[in-house]
């Protein structure tokens, strides 16, 4: 038996309800349209609401939540749950990144986890601006990963590398913070010298 509150992936069809204004049908015509076309699977959330996971290289997965609205486009992509350290800097380097995006703004919800949002017209919203906006999403999302668990991170970073070359176990995945947080200085992993 199928649990009624959890959402399950749509057929482009069977998304819209029939008392959709045009503009509102024609913004979630193209959303389908490009999610479709770039082999991305979604899930309905609500009649004019979608969640997808964005594939990554940096940060694995990205999901975001698109909601077609009376008159825009909203669109949360979460990026990293809240900073542990250093929020001053993590603060400063999102607003200053603000400043050269498209579209996008970092954000935080009530507990400080960190967003990326963007809102458009309806009108704005052609599959063109959508395909843009995923793209914008995926760079800003991964481009943006590493360098803020590096300023909201560098302690739970070092205190894993510590722990993992002291059993033995892999370090792959935090090869990326070796340089920028002077990891080797805490051991390297077996048969390296540092």
């Amino acid at each position: 038996m199928t649990d009624p509150t959890t959402p399950t992936p749509q057929a482009p069809g069977d998304l819209q309800p029939d008392d959709l204004a045009p503009a509102r049908r024609d913004a979630l015509d193209a959303l389908v349209r490009v999610l479709r076309e770039a082999g991305l699977e979604w899930t309905q959330v609500s009649p004019t609401s979608l969640m997808v996971e964005l594939p990554g290289e940096k940060k694995l997965q990205t999901p975001a939540r698109f909601d077609v609205g009376t008159h825009a486009l909203a669109v949360h992509a979460f990026v990293c749950r809240r900073p542990d350290e250093n929020f001053e800097g993590v603060y400063r380097w999102m607003l200053e990144r603000n400043m050269k995006m498209f579209a996008f703004a970092f954000a935080l919800d009530g507990v400080g986890d960190v967003y990326l949002d963007a809102k458009l017209p309806l009108e704005a919203t052609t599959p063109e601006t959508v395909d843009r906006l995923l793209g914008a999403v995926l760079e800003y999302a991964d481009g943006s990963f590493n360098t803020l668990l590096e300023l909201g991170f560098a302690t739970s970073i070092r205190k894993e590398w510590e722990w993992r070359i002291s059993r033995g176990e892999s370090v792959r995945n935090l090869e990326a913070f070796r340089g920028p947080l002077g990891l080797d200085r805490l051991g390297t992993p077996s048969g390296e010298s540092s």
